[in-house]
Order: C-alpha cells, then sequence, then structure tokens
C-alpha cells in the first residue's frame, strides 16, 4: 500500500474548511492587503498555506493560528525555513491576540474564515482593538454585505450597526466558489475593517447601545415605537426622544442610535 503524502490534506467539514486554489484570487487579496516588511501579520485559519506564502514573500514575521493539527505539520514542512514564521496550533476564537502586539507594531489580521464563526471571531477580535490596524478577511458574501450595509439597505442590520460603530468597513470584491477546493455553495467576499482610532460617536454606555440596537432590530417590520416599547415603557411618560419612533430601525444611521442610547442613559441616571 502507497504511503500517504503528509503534505495532502482532506478538508473536513467540522472545521468549515474550503481552501483557496486560485492564484489570480490569492494574488488580488494580498495585493489588498498590501503587505510590507516589517508588518506585524497575523493569519487566521491558513489552510495548507495558499495565501500564507505569498505573504511570507512579502513580510520577515507572520504567526498563523491553525486549529486543525493535521494541518500543522504540513504548515511546518512548508514555511519553518522561515525564520520569522510561527504557528500556534488554538482556537481562535479563545486566543489572546493582545499576546502578539506590539507597541509600535499594531496587528494586521487576515484570514479566510469559516463560516459558522465568522461573526463571533470578528467580536472577539473587536475586544482588541486598540492593537489592531487592520483586518482582511474572506466570508460569506451575505456577511459581507450586512456588515458594510447602510441605512435603508436591505442588508442593513445590527450587524452593520455594531461593526461600524468599531470600524470602517469595506466590502472589496467577490470570490466565487469554483476559486475554493472543495467548492462551497456559496459566493464569498473580501472585506477590509479598519478601526476607528477615535470612535465618530462614542457611546455613554455600549451595554445600553448595544440593547437599543438588539431591541430596534429584533422586530425590524415594526415601527420604533412598538420594538422598542419594554425600553420605552422605563421611562418617564411623555419624553421627547431624539429620533422619529414612527421609523424603522433600518432608517437609522449609526449617529442616530449612538444619539438615542446616549439620550436614555441619562434619562437611566435622572430616575
Amino acid at each position: 500500500m502507497a504511503n500517504k503524502n503528509p503534505l495532502q490534506h482532506k478538508a473536513r467539514k467540522r472545521f468549515g474548511q474550503n481552501f483557496l486554489v486560485d492564484f489570480g484570487v490569492i494574488r488580488h487579496i494580498v495585493r489588498a492587503i498590501g503587505p510590507q516588511t516589517d508588518d506585524n501579520i497575523v493569519e487566521i485559519g491558513p489552510g495548507q498555506g495558499a495565501i500564507t506564502a505569498s505573504l511570507l514573500e512579502s513580510c520577515t514575521e507572520l504567526n498563523v493560528i491553525e486549529l486543525d493539527r493535521d494541518l500543522i505539520p504540513i504548515l511546518k514542512v512548508k514555511f519553518d525555513r522561515n525564520p520569522g514564521f510561527k504557528v500556534h496550533e488554538c482556537d481562535a476564537l479563545k486566543f489572546d491576540f493582545a499576546g502578539l502586539a506590539q507597541a509600535e507594531r499594531p496587528l494586521r489580521v487576515v484570514g479566510n474564515l469559516p463560516y459558522n464563526i465568522s461573526t463571533p471571531l470578528i467580536f472577539h477580535l473587536l475586544s482588541y482593538k486598540d492593537c489592531i490596524a487592520d483586518m482582511h478577511f474572506m466570508l460569506q458574501k451575505e456577511v459581507v454585505m450586512r456588515l458594510a450595509a447602510k441605512p435603508g439597505d436591505k442588508n442593513y442590520g445590527r450587524l452593520s450597526v455594531m461593526a461600524q460603530y468599531w470600524c470602517e468597513t469595506e466590502d472589496l470584491f467577490d470570490v466565487p466558489p469554483e476559486c475554493f477546493d472543495p467548492a462551497p455553495k456559496v459566493v464569498s467576499a473580501i472585506v477590509r475593517l479598519t478601526p476607528h482610532k477615535n470612535l465618530p460617536y462614542p457611546a455613554q454606555s455600549f451595554e445600553e447601545l448595544e440593547r437599543v440596537v438588539k431591541l430596534a432590530f429584533s422586530q425590524r417590520r415594526k415601527t420604533l415605537r412598538n420594538a422598542l416599547k419594554p425600553l420605552l415603557e422605563t421611562l418617564p411618560e411623555n419624553t421627547e426622544l431624539c429620533v422619529d419612533l414612527g421609523c424603522r430601525a433600518e432608517q437609522l444611521g449609526l449617529e442616530q442610535f449612538v444619539a438615542l442610547a446616549n439620550q436614555i442613559t441619562e434619562l437611566q441616571k435622572l430616575a
């Protein structure tokens, strides 16, 4: 019986693996990232190293985070000759990214993220926003559209507001299924998330903002007067709010949501 090739790996459904194999798309992604020699880059889910190889052509230091232990030897065989290459075998959802950051070298995070963990992983990373310069991710096209959507867009919702509170979001370009092995059943897209150095609309209480946005979009076909009813009932009668309660949630921009949350925070202090 022939020995199994140690550099061959079958994609695993439980890890949501779809390996990028189109070299034209890989070059396009790396050009969008624009890696520089001294960048402090972290790649999440490098797979078999398709993007990793191109990143290492430009930067001298690269940390990769891989959960599938069967991919670790493949990555080491391919890239251990690079002195700045290091593999972290762990779950990115539990990884302490602050441990890789340096005062003058904030992290640049890159990843072809499994669809089933993309949203929680992005918000895990946003908890380290102060040490991250930017993030470039391959995600399901639908998720990218939601991240970048503006008020009035059917894709605009809770994820749009909360992501844009912390970051500038850019939908860069689509990646069709045939660029992967195995081919997924959905179109993918590349998104760039750049954490704000200074929040454009700071909330007095981020928890209150989260609560307002969650309630507002929980029944998105209803007006704010109805969707926010559990919250409005806690306020003094005849309170004049800073937004039109006859609107629906999708009609309010980030600035309006923050203003509403701040007003509610102030009113609760007086209660």
